[in-house]
């Protein structure tokens, strides 16, 4: 074993670590007060992306709800290298904000078109020069409506559009991010309204929440955790990597979803984005690791001693999942192998890692050894890649359910929900 194994899972524990943001968090707040300044939240605005028209739309309830001051950015598209499939992502971001929006009674649909590059160009020069007269919270809600609604615009005035976008997009990279709909207060990133509720949270344990103020505009949505008959529930396809740390976290959940309903859960693996030649940026990698763990800790989930699964320990891991499920433990199998690299510090490149990883989801170590030279599962991993390409995704977690295809961990409600749907539902 490598002093990078022996080494890595002790600094990612500390870095990751609950302890380690609640320090962040208070280095910050005593910089603020020293300062004499109000609580400032950047926002990185995207004209073009349906993330941001949701966030926008909600900046002035924050603003009313908390005393803090939003500094708007106009920014323009991600980067290519953190959206290696941007047709994929524009057309998913579209239908996914529009589930969004009916989720929470918002104001989205998808028009099955982006906005004319015309009306993206009148509107980044009216936003822009509305950063300039501190307007950008009165108007730009409404222009984000208009042009989505493909409604006529006013005329925009000439502006320094491409200075303004260099600058926000330069600050955004130095302070750690690519995504439009983003939020940063110090030192701490918040992408769209499903992490909102992280920085409500903090602002309130802060006391900069306004009187009355005790609730979250977008709270984490609610497992199951009572049974629940349906009558021959479909199944829950399960399209996941053993290098994703989404999918590490939301495995226990969708598997105790499928237990509560009786819908049977297809595990769909596919190889690492990384190890499918998909390029990861630096600044993607780490705040995703990040953000995991932030929804691991609010969701009380084990995290952080990371044991990085890339190459070996994930074609190794994914050998024997074909294995288990034979055996009649692949969830078990599944479970045991992510808490133990993404929660443990087990190193699944060797046979004492991995051993421990099968034995304790009940399988025998002597009947998995031959299963590590089947390379059978090369195959279904790649029909499911295929599978997942199909559906008009490209990253895990996903799902489906009948006509229900949702990415992230944080869809597991729309998971859920479709579930309920199901004909001949009825509390057990």
């Amino acid at each position: 074993m490598s002093i990078t194994s022996l080494i890595g899972p002790i600094l990612s524990q500390r870095y990751l670590s609950r302890e380690r943001v609640v320090a962040q968090r208070a280095r910050a707040e005593r910089t603020r007060v020293a300062g004499g300044k109000r609580h400032e939240v950047h926002y990185f605005h995207q004209v073009d992306d349906p993330y941001s028209a949701l966030v926008v739309a909600a900046l002035p309830q924050l603003g009313q709800r908390y005393d803090l001051e939003v500094v708007p950015h106009v920014v323009g598209p991600t980067r290519r290298d953190a959206a290696p499939e941007p047709d994929k992502l524009i057309a998913y971001s579209r239908q996914d904000a529009q589930l969004l929006a009916k989720h929470w009674g918002l104001d989205f649909r998808d028009p099955g078109r982006q906005p004319s590059p015309t009306a993206v160009d009148s509107v980044t020069r009216l936003l822009v020069g509305a950063c300039e007269t501190a307007a950008f919270l009165d108007v730009a809600a409404a222009l984000s409506t208009r042009l989505w609604r493909d409604e006529t615009l006013p005329t925009a005035e000439p502006a320094a559009v491409a200075a303004h976008l260099e600058a926000s997009q330069k600050l955004r990279a130095r302070l750690g991010h690519y995504l439009g709909a983003t939020l940063f207060y110090g030192g701490e990133w918040y992408w769209g309204l499903d992490r909102l509720y992280h920085l409500e949270r903090r602002l309130q344990e802060l006391g900069a929440q306004r009187l009355g103020v005790d609730d979250l505009m977008f709270p984490p949505d609610v497992d199951l955790t009572a049974p629940v008959r349906i009558a021959n529930p479909p199944p829950i396809e399960f399209f996941f990597s053993l290098r994703s740390p989404y999918s590490a976290i939301v495995a226990p959940r969708v598997f105790e979803l499928g237990r509560l309903t009786g819908a049977p859960i297809r595990l769909r693996y596919v190889l690492p984005m990384v190890m499918r030649g998909l390029p990861v940026p630096a600044a993607k990698s780490l705040y995703i690791s990040l953000d995991a763990a932030r929804e691991a800790h609010a969701r009380a989930l084990p995290f952080g001693r990371v044991s990085d699964p890339l190459g070996r320990p994930a074609e190794r891991g994914l050998a024997l999942i074909p294995f288990a499920e034979r055996a009649g433990r692949g969830q078990a199998y599944v479970l045991s192998f992510m808490r133990g690299v993404w929660a443990e510090g087990i190193h699944a490149a060797s046979d004492r890692g991995l051993r421990r990883i099968v034995e304790r989801s009940g399988l025998g170590w002597a009947d998995a050894r031959p299963a590590l030279k089947d390379e059978a599962w090369r195959t279904t991993a790649e029909q499911n890649r295929q599978q997942l390409f199909g559906m008009g995704l490209w990253g895990v977690p996903s799902f489906r359910v009948r006509d229900t295809v949702v990415w992230g961990q944080d869809r597991l409600w729309a998971v859920r929900d479709a579930l309920l749907k199901t004909a001949g539902t009825e509390a057990a």
